[in-house]
C-alpha cells in the first residue's frame, strides 16, 4: 500500500506577519496619498509644478536610500531593525499631514515618509528570503505582494467612504490612517523573528568591487532583464488616462486601479506557489506574452470589454513577475549579499520606471495613446528575446 503524499511545507509565521505589516502600511499610506495632490492644490493653495516636484523628489529619494539600506543590513548582519526603522518613519509621518494647514509640512512627511520606504524594502525582501526555506521562496514573496496589493486598494476604498460620510474633510481620514500604521509597527516589533546571525561570521563591505563580482551573471541578469521589463510596463497612470479617454465618468475613474490590484492581489499568492515548482523562465515568458497581449488590448480600444480586459490582463502579468523576480534576485545572489542584492534591483527598476513613464508620456503626447501601448508590447516582446539568453546559477 502506497504511503500518504507527503504534505506541502507551510509558510512560517514570520512572512504571514511580514506580508499583513505590508498590507497595513500600504492601507495607511494609500488613504493619505490617494488624497494628497487634491489636498494640496484645493486645500492648501498648492500648485500642480509643486505636485510635480515633490512626487519626483519622494520617489528619487527613495530609490536612491534603498541601495544604501540594503547594503547596511548585510554589513550589520541584521534585517529587521532596518525594517522597523523604515516602517517607523513611515508611521510618524501620519500625524504630520493630519495636523498640517500649509504645504511646508507636507513637503517634509511625504520626504519623510519615502526615506522610510527606501530604508526598509531592500532589508525586508533579504529578511523574507532569510526566515522561509529555498524551496517556498516563490509561496514567500507572492503572498507578500497579494497582500501589499491588496492594501494598496483597500486604502483608496477606505478613503473615499469616509469622504463621503464626513463631507470631504481630509484632515479627519488622515488621523485615521494613523491606526494601520501603528498596527503595523507593533506587528512587526512582536510578530516577526529574525534568524540568528551564525556566530563568528565577519563583516564585509558589500559595496566593493570584489563583492558586486561575487554577485554574479545569474544575477546581474536577473537585474538587466528587470529593468527592460519594467521599460515595457509603465506606470500604471495610463491604464486611468486610457479609459478616462474612452469616456468615463470621473467618479468611476479610481475603478480602474481598484480592478488591476485586485486581479494582482488575487493571483500573486497562487502564482508565487506555482513558481516553486515551475521553470521561472516559463513563468516570466508567459507574463510576457500576458503584458504584449494587454498593450494591445489597450492600444485596439480605450472603452468597453477591449479595455477592461486589457487591464485584467495587466493586473495578471504583474501577479505572474513581480514576486517572481524578487524569487530570482534572492537564488542568485549570495546570502550575506542579499541586502545589497535587493537594493541594486530596486534602484534599476526604480529607474527604468521614472524613464518608461517619461517616454510614454512624450509618446502619447506626440503621436497619440495607441503609440504608446504598441511601444510597451514592443519593448515586452524584446525583454522576451532577452530569456532565451539568461545564464544559470551558480
Amino acid at each position: 500500500m502506497a504511503g500518504a503524499p507527503t504534505p506541502r511545507p507551510r509558510l512560517p509565521a514570520g512572512i504571514w506577519a511580514l506580508g499583513f505589516v505590508s498590507l497595513l502600511m500600504d492601507v495607511s499610506s494609500e488613504m493619505i496619498h490617494s488624497l494628497l495632490p487634491v489636498f494640496l492644490v484645493t486645500g492648501l493653495g498648492a500648485s500642480m509644478v509643486t505636485v510635480g516636484l515633490l512626487e519626483g523628489a519622494a520617489e528619487a529619494t527613495a530609490l536612491i536610500v534603498k541601495v544604501f539600506s540594503g547594503a547596511l543590513s548585510d554589513w550589520w548582519g541584521r534585517r529587521k531593525p532596518l525594517a522597523v526603522l523604515g516602517y517607523g518613519l513611515g508611521a510618524i509621518t501620519k500625524p504630520l499631514f493630519a495636523l498640517a494647514t500649509t504645504v511646508e509640512p507636507v513637503i517634509a512627511a511625504r520626504l519623510i515618509d519615502r526615506v522610510g520606504k527606501g530604508i526598509r524594502g531592500a532589508p525586508r525582501d533579504a529578511l523574507v528570503a532569510d526566515i522561509v526555506p529555498p524551496s517556498l521562496r516563490g509561496a514567500a514573496f507572492g503572498l507578500r505582494q497579494s497582500l501589499d496589493t491588496a492594501g494598496a486598494f483597500i486604502g483608496p476604498l477606505v478613503a473615499m467612504a469616509l469622504m463621503l460620510s464626513w463631507q470631504d474633510d481630509f484632515h479627519a481620514v488622515f488621523w485615521i490612517a494613523v491606526i494601520p500604521a501603528a498596527l503595523c509597527v507593533a506587528l512587526l516589533v512582536l510578530g516577526v523573528q529574525e534568524p540568528e546571525r551564525p556566530p563568528g561570521t565577519p563583516r564585509t563591505q558589500p559595496i566593493r568591487r570584489e563583492n558586486l563580482r561575487r554577485l554574479g551573471a545569474a544575477y546581474w541578469w536577473v537585474v538587466v532583464f528587470g529593468g527592460v521589463f519594467t521599460l515595457a510596463r509603465f506606470s500604471e497612470a495610463f491604464l486611468v488616462l486610457r479609459v478616462q479617454q474612452g469616456g468615463l465618468s470621473l467618479a468611476w475613474v479610481p475603478l480602474v486601479l481598484i480592478v488591476m490590484n485586485a486581479v494582482y492581489a488575487l493571483g500573486a499568492y497562487p502564482l508565487g506557489r506555482l513558481a516553486d515548482s515551475v521553470n521561472h523562465r516559463q513563468l516570466l515568458a508567459i507574463g510576457l506574452l500576458l503584458l504584449i497581449a494587454a498593450d494591445a488590448l489597450l492600444a485596439w480600444s480605450d472603452r468597453g470589454v477591449i479595455v477592461w480586459a486589457g487591464i485584467a490582463l495587466w493586473g495578471l502579468h504583474m501577479a505572474m513577475t513581480q514576486g517572481l523576480l524578487a524569487t530570482m534576485v534572492a537564488d542568485s545572489a549570495p546570502a550575506e549579499l542579499r541586502g545589497t542584492a535587493f537594493g541594486l534591483f530596486n534602484l534599476v527598476c526604480g529607474l527604468s520606471m521614472l524613464l518608461a513613464s517619461g517616454l510614454a508620456g512624450l509618446l502619447w503626447d506626440q503621436l497619440g495613446a495607441r503609440s504608446t501601448f504598441t511601444a510597451g508590447g514592443l519593448l515586452a516582446a524584446l525583454a522576451l528575446a532577452g530569456l532565451w539568453r539568461r545564464p544559470r546559477p551558480a
